[in-house]
């Protein structure tokens, strides 16, 4: 019989060891604590955003929105700038679902080409806002000195400007570009949201891992970018959200007063300013825009308001983690 002990050098017998040292968890290479402690931070975002039933309404009417202004115009029978000539201010019915407008255009494909134009320039103009105003916002904060009276002094120069004459004025000169009308509502629509992002940093540059990453001399963009940003980053998700609602009013009321949008394009605003002459002799021209208008801003202020107790941990409408 085969002895199942060994002998060393020094003749001492000792036991023979012919197993293999158990596998590492392929998991653990795969992610690792930080990633673990990331995944479970937003599940439990998401699952305190569930529980708010307004919020997850106001989401799904918000896509519901957002998909008939993608597929409504492929779904409408006319496009938006065709003209029938046999229908002017027509009421709902026939080929015409929500009627036509003074000029024989289908009202349901200008709405839906409306809530596209609108939505595009609200996401857009939001985004970029919230980009601009983090990032200054934070590098003053964190730099300190100079650099930071000078951002703070143009703030609040630009703050007591009268921005919403000269969105008009620029929005008027440029013949109703939507483009144009985007970088005018972001050069005017940033600062104090950078001001309120400048408040919030103070405190957060004078936190340990912010000081380390200094003295290990990283630069101020690379600090701002990894460490002052991911840490209000709640506060600017909300500010992106609310902003969309915003800049959606502000192109509604210059599109209204004729210094937005202007034909062939059309917009939310356009619609409403077009058919608020016409209310009492064709209604549906107002009341389909501005009940869209009004359908969409309230879901977004409720998805805001669902984003704010899921990211504030103090919050207790999300419920107990």
């Amino acid at each position: 019989m085969t002895a199942s002990r060994t002998e060393d050098s020094a003749g001492a017998a000792r036991p023979r060891q012919d197993a293999a040292p158990p596998a590492a968890s392929p998991s653990h290479h795969l992610a690792g604590p930080d990633t673990v402690r990331g995944e479970r931070k937003w599940r439990l975002y998401l699952r305190r955003f569930l529980r708010n039933r307004m919020a997850v309404a106001g989401l799904v009417i918000f896509a519901l929105i957002t998909l008939l202004g993608l597929l409504g115009p492929s779904l409408a029978p006319f496009g938006y700038d065709e003209v029938d000539f046999l229908a002017i201010s027509d009421a709902p019915g026939g080929d015409h679902w929500l009627g036509t407008t003074g000029a024989g255009n289908d009202l349901f494909a200008q709405l839906t080409h409306g809530i596209q134009r609108s939505l595009v320039i609200g996401l857009v103009v939001s985004l970029a806002t919230t980009a601009v105003s983090g990032f200054v916002g934070a590098l003053a904060a964190y730099v300190g000195g100079w650099v930071e009276r000078v951002i703070l002094e143009t703030i609040h120069f630009l703050l007591v400007v009268p921005s919403f004459l000269i969105l008009a004025l620029v929005s008027n000169d440029v013949g109703g570009d939507w483009r144009m009308l985007i970088v005018v509502l972001v050069a005017f629509g940033w600062m104090y949201y950078a001001r309120v992002v400048w408040t919030l940093a103070l405190s957060v540059r004078e936190r340990e891992f912010v000081t380390a990453a200094r003295y290990m001399g990283l630069g101020p963009w690379t600090v701002v970018r990894r460490h002052i940003l991911p840490n209000i980053g709640s506060m600017l998700t909300i500010h992106f959200t609310l902003g969309v609602v915003t800049t959606i009013q502000a192109e509604t009321a210059l599109s209204f007063l004729g210094f937005g949008v202007k034909k062939p394009d059309v917009s939310l605003g356009a619609l409403i300013g077009e058919g608020s002459s016409l209310v009492y002799s064709a209604p549906w021209m107002f009341w389909f825009p501005a009940l869209t208008l009004t359908v969409l801003t309230v879901s977004m202020a409720f998805i805001a308001d669902g984003l704010r107790d899921a990211l504030d941990p103090t919050s207790q409408a999300g419920g107990h983690a």
